[in-house]
């Protein structure tokens, strides 16, 4: 190597190299930040829950059958907002990415569109468009259909906002997958859904699972759209959310930290979950690297 490429290389990582009280430093901010307004918090939710002990704390979930409704409630509305998600967010990110056509741009700005709406507007345009003085309530409310205060609007407007999640984590994956292993497979004589099925989705799983992760961990804690669509009718639309802020109004300060500690504990596996699939992740590569090193 050129001993002047080599001063050079040092030159940089030496610039890139910070002194240690600033690599320190940062670091230690860093954890302070994060313990001061994530561990402490998640502690403090458990230390609220168990202040009576297990006994008051298993009544406050199993005893109440009004949240025992909103833990079922959350339990049927979460997986049905991302199986809807799932679907629509694999078909566009296949449109996507795989196929020119006019308003390709626009369609892309309009998934990222529950980014930049407030939760609470989404859940008064699901007011607008089914309520009883809105387009489709006369309808409804002739043919018996209940949208609004009930299942279906629940799982609408977890939907909305979760709708970016999915396509948002598979369209930069297959984009740089590209199509030139689909078309091998068309060109062998494979229709589109042995095509999809046996090389298109092995090839995006891991991206899929990831954005299937964040939609459930986004769906489980939405509020502010719920709220607003839900009636907060007790044992009837009231998901775990909506029990935990109902509670705490009512100074049921044992049974909104137990409440809150069930949604906590979800979303713990579901991190410990996202953790599992990024280690696996890194695992697949550095295995196809090794793999692509020993081949001659």
């Amino acid at each position: 190597m050129n001993p002047d490429s080599q001063s050079t290389s040092a030159r940089q990582r030496r610039i890139r190299q910070d002194p240690w009280p600033v690599r320190w430093g940062l670091i230690l901010l860093a954890v302070a930040i994060v313990a001061l307004l994530i561990v402490v918090p998640v502690i403090n939710v458990f230390a609220g829950a168990l202040a009576h002990g297990l006994e008051t704390y298993w009544d406050n979930l199993v005893a109440d059958p009004a949240t025992r409704h909103a833990i079922l409630l959350t339990l049927s509305v979460v997986p049905a907002a991302v199986a809807l998600n799932l679907v629509f967010g694999v078909a566009a990110a296949w449109a996507i990415t795989r196929f020119h056509f006019p308003g390709r741009s626009l369609l892309v700005t309009l998934i990222d569109l529950p980014f930049a709406v407030s939760p609470v507007v989404a859940g008064l345009v699901f007011v607008l468009i089914f309520g009883l003085q809105g387009y489709l309530g006369p309808w409804l409310r002739e043919h018996d259909i209940k949208i609004l205060f009930a299942w279906p609007g629940l799982v609408l407007v977890t939907a909305f906002v979760t709708f970016p999640f999915i396509a948002r984590e598979l369209i930069p994956v297959m984009e740089a997958l590209g199509p030139d292993e689909e078309m091998a497979a068309v060109s062998l004589g494979a229709n589109g859904w042995q095509t999809f099925w046996r090389v298109t989705l092995p090839n995006v799983k891991w991206g899929l699972l990831y954005g299937i992760i964040l939609c459930n961990a986004r769906a489980m804690g939405e509020f502010g759209a719920v709220y607003v669509v839900s009636g907060r009718i007790t044992g009837q639309t009231d998901t775990i959310p909506l029990r935990v802020e109902k509670l705490f109004q009512e100074y049921n300060t044992p049974g909104s930290f137990a409440v809150a500690s069930v949604l906590t504990l979800l979303a713990l596996a579901t991190l410990g979950i996202k953790v599992a699939v990024e280690r696996k992740v890194h695992s697949s590569k550095a295995l196809a690297l090794a793999d692509r090193g020993d081949r001659p």
